[in-house]
C-alpha cells in the first residue's frame, strides 16, 4: 500500500510593501508663480496689441455720453420736478448750513465786515468747549493751535474749512448715529448696512466728488455733502458696535424690570455705549477733514484750496504753510474728541484737589468766552487777527529755502533713488501690464484673485475687469495698478520690517506708536508737500507719498500680529536652538500671515485713495483723469469714467485680499 505524502508548502515571504510617495502639494504661490511665467511667456509674443490705449484728449462713446447727460441735467436743471422739489432743494438746504457757519465765524455777514464771532471769541469758544468736553490741557492745545492759525496768516481759510467740517459732521451724525442704533438693534438691518459701509469705505475720496457735483453743482454744497457721505461709514460702524458690545446680561435685567425699548435705549444702551460713540464722532471728524481739503478741487474753500493752487504752480512754501494749518486743526480736533471720549474715566479716577472746582471754574470759563464772543462781535480789533501772518511768511519762505537747499544739495541722492526704483521696478511692471492685450492681464487678475481669494473673489474680479473694458480707461487703470501694486509692496515691506520691530519690543512699540497715530491724524494733501520738494512733480512723487501715508496702518497691524502670536511658542522655538532671525520668518511671521494679508488689504485701499491727489503733481493716469475732469469741461465724461475705474480697482483690492486674509486666518 502506497501512502501518499503531501509535499509540505514553501513558506511564502512577504515582502513589505514599497514606500509611500509624497505627493507634493502645490501651494498658491506656486500657483500664482506658474500664473506669472505664463504671462511673461504670452506678453513676449503678444506685445503690443489690443492694449486699449486712449491719449489724452480722446473719448469714447461711454465718456460722450456722460458729457451729454452733464449738459442735459445742467439744461434741465430749472425745469426738471425731480431737481425742483429734490436735488434743489437739498443743496439749498446744505448751502443755507454752510453759509449760516460761514457768516457766524469766518466770512462777513448782512452789512457787517467781519463774521459774528471773530478771532477772539472763536479762541475763546474753543477753549471754552475743549475744556467743558475734555480738560485744561486741551483747552490750552485748542487755544494755542487755534491762535497759531492766525499767526500763519491763513485764520479766514482755516475758519472755513472748520465751517465746512462742521457742518458736514452736523449732516453726517444727523443720520449716521440713528442708523448706527439700528444697526445695532436689529440683526437683519445688520447685515444689509454691513456691504453698504465695506464699499463705501472701500471707494477713494475722489470718488464721491464727480458725481455729486453733476446733481449738486460745483460748490460748498456739493463738497459738504461728499463729506459727509464720506464721513458717515465710521460713526455708523462704531455706533453699531457699540451698542451690540453692551453685555446681554444688562439688557436684560433692563426687560426684567419692565423697561420698554426706547427706555432701554435711552437709559441702558445709549449711556453704556458713549465712549464708544464719542469714538465714532472723532472718526468722523478726522474723515470730514480730510474731505473737505480734498473737496478743493469742487471749488470748496478753505486751506484745501490754498494746498492745491500751490501744489499746481509748484509753490512748495505756501503749500508746506498751508497743510501745516490743516495738521494743526486735525491735531485739536482729535485731541478734544479723544479727551471727550474718556472724559468720564478719567474724572472717576482723578484725585486732584481741582476736580471739585471744575464746575465752578468751566462756568466762570464760559462767561470769559461769551464777553470775549461779544467784544469780537462788536469790535473790529477783536475780530480781525491783528498782524499780517508774520510767522506764515516766515514759515513759508524757510520751507521755500530748505526745498531749495535740497533740490541743489540732494538732488543726486534723491534721483538717482528715484531713477533706481522707476527704472528697476515701476517701468518694467507698468510695461507688463499696459503692454499686454487686454484680455491677457484680464485673464491673469481673475486667475491671481481665485487662487489667492477664491471662486468668490475670482467672480468679483472677472465682473471687475470687464466694467474696467467698458469705461475706455484700460489703459490709464494699469498705468495706476502699476503704481499702485509698487507702492503696496513698498508698504508691505515698511510694514514688515518695523511691524515685525514694534511686535517684540514694548520700548519701540510705546516710541513709535504715538507718531504711527498722528501720521493717520494727517489728510492726504500734506503727504505730497515734503515729497514735492525732493522729488519735484513726478509719479515716483506720488508713489512715495502714498507709502509714507499708507505705511502706518500697515505697520500697526503688522505689530498687533506679532505681538499676537502665543509666548509659549516663541519659548519653545527659542528652547530647540533658534535664532532671533529664525524665530521671526518661521515662527512669527507665519503664524501671523492673517495680519499680513489684512495689512496688505489696508495698504492697498490706503494707496489707492491717494492715486487722484498724486494726480495734481504728475502721477497722471486715473488721477490725472479725475482732475482733469473737474477742470476742462469737455474731459467730464472722461473723469466720471476715471472715477468708476478707481472703484473697481478698489472693489477688486478689497474683494481678493479680504478674503485671502480671512483664508490665511481659518
Amino acid at each position: 500500500m502506497t501512502v501518499a505524502m503531501e509535499k509540505p508548502e514553501k513558506t511564502r515571504i512577504v515582502e513589505p510593501p514599497p514606500p509611500a510617495r509624497r505627493v507634493r502639494r502645490v501651494g498658491r504661490a506656486g500657483v500664482v508663480a506658474a500664473i506669472l511665467l505664463v504671462w511673461l511667456v504670452l506678453f513676449a509674443v503678444l506685445r503690443g496689441k489690443q492694449t486699449l490705449s486712449l491719449a489724452a484728449a480722446d473719448l469714447t462713446d461711454l465718456h460722450r455720453w456722460f458729457n451729454d447727460v452733464n449738459d442735459s441735467i445742467g439744461a434741465n436743471r430749472n425745469s426738471n420736478p425731480l431737481f425742483l422739489y429734490f436735488f434743489n432743494e437739498i443743496r439749498l438746504v446744505i448751502d443755507s448750513l454752510v453759509t449760516f457757519v460761514q457768516e457766524l465765524i469766518s466770512q462777513p455777514s448782512g452789512d457787517r465786515p467781519v463774521p459774528q464771532i471773530g478771532w477772539l471769541g472763536v479762541v475763546g469758544v474753543a477753549g471754552c468747549v475743549s475744556w467743558a468736553v475734555g480738560n485744561w490741557r486741551v483747552a490750552l492745545l485748542a487755544v494755542a493751535g487755534f491762535t497759531f492759525l492766525g499767526l500763519q496768516g491763513l485764520w479766514q481759510e482755516s475758519m472755513d474749512t472748520l465751517a465746512l467740517t462742521l457742518s458736514a459732521v452736523f449732516v453726517a451724525l444727523l443720520f449716521a448715529i440713528p442708523l448706527g442704533v439700528w444697526a445695532g438693534l436689529s440683526d437683519r438691518f445688520h447685515r444689509i448696512v454691513t456691504p453698504l459701509l465695506d464699499f463705501m469705505q472701500t471707494m477713494p475720496t475722489f470718488v464721491y466728488l464727480a458725481p455729486l457735483t453733476l446733481f449738486f453743482l460745483i460748490g460748498p454744497a456739493s463738497a459738504t455733502i461728499a463729506t459727509a457721505i464720506y464721513a458717515a461709514p465710521p460713526a455708523i460702524r462704531i455706533t453699531a458696535h457699540a451698542i451690540r458690545s453692551v453685555p446681554r446680561t444688562t439688557v436684560e435685567a433692563a426687560d426684567s424690570m419692565g423697561a420698554t425699548r426706547r427706555q432701554a435705549l435711552l437709559k441702558v444702551l445709549l449711556p453704556m455705549s458713549k465712549r464708544t460713540v464719542v469714538m465714532g464722532v472723532n472718526q468722523t471728524i478726522m474723515a470730514a477733514l480730510a474731505m473737505v481739503t480734498i473737496a478743493a478741487l469742487i471749488d470748496a474753500p478753505g486751506l484745501g484750496k490754498t494746498v492745491v493752487q500751490a501744489l499746481q504752480s509748484l509753490d512748495v512754501g505756501t503749500a508746506f504753510n498751508a497743510g501745516l494749518a490743516i495738521v494743526v486743526m486735525a491735531i485739536v480736533l482729535d485731541r478734544v474728541t479723544t479727551a471727550a471720549a474718556g472724559r468720564a474715566e478719567t474724572a472717576r479716577g482723578s484725585d486732584s484737589p481741582f476736580h471739585k472746582w471744575r464746575r465752578p471754574l468751566l462756568a466762570a470759563g464760559a462767561v470769559v468766552a461769551v464777553v470775549l464772543a461779544y467784544l469780537s462781535h462788536t469790535y473790529v480789533w477783536a475780530a480781525e487777527f491783528p498782524g499780517e501772518g508774520g510767522t506764515g511768511s516766515t514759515i513759508a519762505r524757510t520751507a521755500a529755502d530748505v526745498t531749495t537747499w535740497a533740490q541743489d544739495n540732494l538732488s543726486g541722492l534723491t534721483n538717482a533713488f528715484r531713477d533706481a526704483l522707476t527704472n528697476g521696478l515701476l517701468n518694467p511692471f507698468q510695461t507688463l501690464l499696459t503692454d499686454s492685450p487686454w484680455w491677457l492681464v484680464g485673464a491673469a487678475l481673475v486667475a491671481v484673485g481665485t487662487v489667492l481669494g477664491g471662486w468668490r473673489a475670482g467672480a468679483t474680479t472677472a465682473v471687475c475687469v470687464g466694467l474696467l473694458v467698458g469705461t475706455g480707461v484700460w489703459s490709464d487703470g494699469m498705468t495706476t495698478l502699476a503704481s499702485t501694486a509698487v507702492a503696496t509692496v513698498l508698504v508691505m515691506l515698511l510694514g514688515v520690517v518695523l511691524g515685525v520691530w514694534m511686535g517684540r519690543s514694548a520700548l519701540v512699540d510705546r516710541l513709535l506708536r504715538p507718531s504711527l497715530d498722528a501720521a493717520q491724524v494727517m489728510p492726504p494733501f500734506v503727504y505730497l508737500v515734503p515729497f514735492l520738494a525732493l522729488f519735484g512733480a513726478t509719479r515716483f512723487t506720488a508713489i512715495v507719498a502714498a507709502v509714507v501715508y499708507a505705511a502706518p496702518v500697515a505697520i500697526k497691524i503688522i505689530a498687533d500680529g506679532v505681538r499676537a502670536v502665543p509666548e509659549t511658542t516663541v519659548e519653545a522655538a527659542t528652547s530647540t536652538g533658534c535664532n532671533t532671525w529664525q524665530i521671526i520668518t518661521k515662527v512669527q511671521l507665519p503664524m501671523s500671515r492673517g495680519a499680513l494679508t489684512l495689512a496688505t488689504n489696508q495698504g492697498l485701499i490706503y494707496v489707492l485713495s491717494m492715486v487722484v491727489v498724486g494726480g495734481l503733481v504728475g502721477a497722471g493716469a486715473l488721477g490725472y483723469d479725475v482732475v482733469a475732469g473737474f477742470s476742462q469741461g469737455q474731459l467730464y465724461g472722461k473723469g466720471l469714467a476715471a472715477g468708476l475705474a478707481i472703484v473697481l480697482l478698489g472693489v477688486m483690492f478689497d474683494r481678493i485680499t479680504q478674503a485671502a486674509a480671512r483664508r490665511a486666518g481659518a
